[in-house]
């Protein structure tokens, strides 16, 4: 029978439990047999970290039966996840229930399957660094990942210190979102190491809340963490200095406490981020090419120099290019095998074309 006593809801929000929003979904499971309410604050390979209301973070295993189910549903248990633990005779720990998220920030795997990575966040905190790391292509998909889930964006420029024209960086992306009105509450220059940086972000930091941190490697995120928790609790690395990129100080996912009370998770940065989502929902993220598009001429107007286009020339070459691209990505995930394959054999035939004019051209 379902039933949270009020004074463990108290200790569940220091966790970031939302009870209102969730109840519905917790009140669904089976409580039998002792069951417990945690939280999944990290993903190891065969076990998983999970953090309750009245003990000190533990590991359990998860039951086939669950693990089977939510592979054929396409889903997986992630950090963020509210889970519920039963012991064994033996003592031992095992997650035999979860409670269907509130929202989930998933991509597509190398085979094209969801992969969720965080779940039941309030706020995504995108850090970008003022170094080389500065590409706004990159920020346009975490903006389409985070729109996608329904979370609210906070855009993070990290290294302020090492930029000799900070104002100039944060103008450049508010114009580049400029005609967007949806996903971004705000856009803040850090010093990720300063303590004035808690100041800055205690707005989104009160007691049951729970951001993620998103990210490439050597963006700042771990320094970010451990400043935001006031404690060493990740490892920072150093950058390259050509290209700014870092090694993967953060190696997996997982969710640390404020001490002001709201939840964080670290994520490692990822190496590619195939978007989980359609033409539709990519439209929706780009809401300021779709409310341009309506005052172009002609109807399938792909903004490439057609007359009449609304979009080029009022939106920036970024912005537009970032649509663009995102777009041709969409469309080929949504194509069938058998399209794949005429789209390869096409390019093979126009490639043994041009092959054949180049070899024309020179006379052998």
């Amino acid at each position: 029978m379902f039933n949270l006593e009020a004074h463990s809801f108290e200790k569940l929000r220091t966790l970031g439990l939302n009870f209102t929003q969730l109840r519905p979904a917790l009140a669904a499971l089976d409580w039998s047999g002792g069951a417990r309410l945690c939280r999944l604050t990290e993903v190891h390979r065969d076990s998983f970290g999970l953090q309750s209301a009245d003990s000190l973070p533990q590991q359990a295993r998860a039951l086939p039966a669950l693990t089977q189910s939510l592979h054929a549903a396409g889903e997986n248990l992630s950090v963020g996840d509210w889970v519920l633990v039963r012991q064994n005779d033996f003592g031992e720990s095992w997650i035999h229930a979860r409670a269907a998220p509130l929202n989930s920030l998933s991509r597509r795997d190398p085979e094209g399957r969801r992969q969720a990575l965080v779940t039941n966040v309030d706020l995504a905190v995108l850090v970008m660094g003022l170094d080389h790391d500065f590409k706004l292509a990159r920020l346009d998909r975490y903006l389409v990942l985070t729109h996608s889930a329904g979370v609210p964006a906070l855009i993070v420029l990290s290294k302020a210190d090492l930029c000799p024209d900070v104002a100039a960086r944060v103008a450049e992306v508010r114009a580049h979102l400029s005609r967007s009105h949806g996903g971004v509450l705000d856009i803040l220059a850090v010093d990720g190491s300063a303590a004035s940086t808690r100041a800055l972000l205690q707005p989104w930091l009160g007691l049951g809340q729970t951001l993620v941190l998103l990210g490439s490697s050597g963006a700042g995120k771990s320094t970010l963490t451990n400043t935001l928790c006031q404690a060493p609790l990740q490892a920072v690395g150093s950058v390259r200095a050509d290209d700014s990129r870092g090694r993967h100080t953060t190696t997996g996912r997982s969710l640390k406490r404020c001490l002001g009370g709201a939840c964080i998770i670290d994520t490692p940065g990822l190496r590619s981020l195939a978007l989980d989502g359609d033409v539709a929902s990519l439209k929706l993220a780009f809401d300021d090419v779709s409310e341009l598009a309506s005052g172009c001429k002609f109807r399938n107007c792909a903004h490439q120099g057609e007359p009449g286009c609304a979009v080029q020339g009022t939106l920036s070459p970024a912005r537009l290019k970032s649509f663009q691209k995102l777009q041709r990505e969409a469309a080929r995930d949504q194509m069938s095998y058998l399209d794949k394959r005429e789209q390869l054999a096409v390019r093979k035939i126009w490639g043994r074309i041009g092959n054949a004019a180049v070899r024309a051209k020179r006379g052998s």
